[in-house]
């Protein structure tokens, strides 16, 4: 096709495209633009389709009927128009495939942390609206608040703790079928204490006095404190965690375990998982853990960003151990949905997906160099009171691939948070049979089950169809590339890893060797 002809055909199909999308509407040839246009470019460029739209409806030539419109139409009618002072923005990607959307106006739910990202970026960014939808973004006050609010229809969907869909599909806490077919991010997460523990944890490890120490920082010289503690008090070391199926709550709980810390139990008859613990790991909202921190209401947690940094930033407390470095590359939130929702709203839903994997590609963008090109702007955009509402600086020590823990121990992290890159928003069943493990460790799952539940359950929950079907589309488009995608033959379990603190092997085909593995925690029936 000539340059010419490329331009008509472009139009016919975006005009058809804005029509279809609701963007554009006709009557009587007037042709109003939409507010859901998104801001900047594609706003402009909606504009200027629809002035095209107001030159060739009167005429005929085009509309939002199934009526054909052919070339020779476009180029007889622009043959009368002077367009030489138009500038057309030429790209060699195909507009979107619109899909029959049963829903285009959603509310999703989500909590101030930084890996809320990808819902705010396709947002910001116009994704969303790429997919004829119109998306208003609601922060929660807390997870529990989020997932109830799904379950009841008041949500469409919600940035979720990855044990969230899984903990309310198989009745932890609440019983309510939730599935996911993307996993928003990887890492994102840290331990910290506070400064009078970090001082004595120094005291015990002399190594740790170094204005740079070495990392990561296990929890051993963490113990004693915590033996002193109960000597001297006769309760629990206090601690705080976000929820009780967070990937906080299993990784705050593996560190400690891996230093022979014990950070109790969940029974029938104590759904808090006090039972034998040194460590009492409590429930606190995110945004409330450094003021608990300096409160001395907890003397350490486990939370995402920037609150660990915040507690940096304002000299209360010392990031310890991130949870890259418990265990590398760990699932950390996902997009969740209640199963009915899903099953009512099959294009709607793959229309989000398609923007949310958009979102964590342009989240992980680097230059020739390794450089995250747009974690700047992302951090900017994120520090909105509608978003996290935290200081842009503050999001921007890890978002951009730095992590502080001290002022003196500034490391480059920068897979700290990980988006799209190495298939981290594939939906992968071994992540979420490492949840299975975590809850069945601690009692939060109080039968033994054969591994094939195990199995069965991530495909009941994890929906890796979807995912790809919306990775496919994108492809079509020239939005993805094929190897950014998983091989057509892949099973959806990660390679085997011993990545963690403590060297342990994880294989998701062997759930309960994984299980018994460990000196601390539930053990099986061989």
């Amino acid at each position: 096709m000539q340059r010419s002809d490329k331009r008509y055909s472009f139009l016919a199909a975006f005009a058809h495209r804005l029509c279809t999308a609701k963007l554009v509407s006709l009557s009587k040839g007037v042709v109003s633009v939409s507010n859901r246009v998104p801001p900047g470019r594609s706003q402009s460029v909606g504009r200027f389709a629809a002035w095209w739209l107001l030159l060739l409806v009167p005429m005929g030539l085009i509309g939002c009927s199934s009526g054909k419109v052919t070339l020779a139409d476009l180029q007889a009618a622009a043959a009368k128009i002077d367009i030489s002072d138009i500038v057309i923005d030429e790209t060699d990607v195909a507009p979107a495939a619109m899909l029959n959307l049963e829903s285009s106006d959603l509310k999703f739910g989500f909590i101030k942390l930084t890996d809320c990202a990808p819902l705010v970026i396709a947002k910001e960014k116009g994704f969303f609206d790429d997919e004829g939808l119109n998306v208003t973004l609601e922060p929660q006050s807390n997870w529990k608040i989020l997932l109830d609010n799904v379950i009841n229809g008041q949500l469409d969907g919600a940035h979720m703790l990855a044990g969230q869909p899984i903990g309310a599909t198989i009745g932890i806490g609440t019983q309510s079928p939730i599935v996911t077919a993307y996993s928003m991010d990887y890492n994102g997460n840290a331990i910290t204490v506070s400064n009078d523990v970090w001082a004595q944890m120094q005291e015990h490890e002399p190594s740790l006095k170094s204005p740079t120490p070495p990392h990561p920082i296990s929890a051993d010289s963490l113990k004693p404190v915590v033996l002193e503690y109960l000597a001297d008090q006769g309760q629990p070391f206090p601690m705080g965690m976000v929820f009780p199926v967070s990937t906080h709550n299993y990784e705050i709980r593996y560190w400690l375990a891996a230093a022979g810390i014990h950070p109790g139990m969940y029974t029938t008859s104590d759904l808090n998982g006090f039972q034998d613990a040194q460590v009492q790991l409590s429930t606190v909202a995110p945004p409330q853990m450094p003021q608990n921190l300096e409160a001395d209401i907890v003397k350490g947690y486990c939370v995402g960003e920037p609150w660990n940094q915040k507690a940096v930033s304002t000299g209360i407390g010392v990031p310890v151990a991130t949870n890259s470095e418990i265990w590398k590359n760990n699932p950390e939130k996902v997009f969740g949905v209640a199963k009915s929702w899903a099953d009512e709203n099959p294009s709607t839903h793959l229309a989000v997906i398609k923007a949310l994997i958009r979102a964590g590609k342009w989240l992980d963008a680097k230059d020739d160099t390794g450089k995250l090109v747009n974690r700047p702007e992302a951090a900017k955009i994120l520090s909105g009171k509608d978003y996290v509402g935290a200081e842009e600086a503050v999001i921007a020590q890890s978002m951009t691939g730095t992590f502080t823990f001290q002022a003196t121990d500034v490391l480059d992290m920068p897979d700290f948070n990980v988006f799209f890159q190495g298939y981290a928003s594939y939906p992968h069943y071994s992540d979420c049979i490492w949840f299975l493990t975590q809850m069945r460790r601690w009692g939060q799952i109080t039968e033994p089950k054969p591994a094939a539940w195990y199995a069965e359950t991530a495909q009941e929950i994890y929906k890796p169809e979807i995912y790809r079907q919306a990775a496919e589309l994108l492809i079509s488009e020239g939005r993805l590339e094929p190897d950014e995608l998983p091989a057509i033959d892949y099973d959806g379990y990660r390679p085997v890893t011993t990545e963690f603190i403590d060297g342990k092997a994880y294989d998701g085909r062997d759930p309960i060797g994984y299980i018994n593995s460990f000196e601390i925690g539930t053990k099986e029936e061989s």
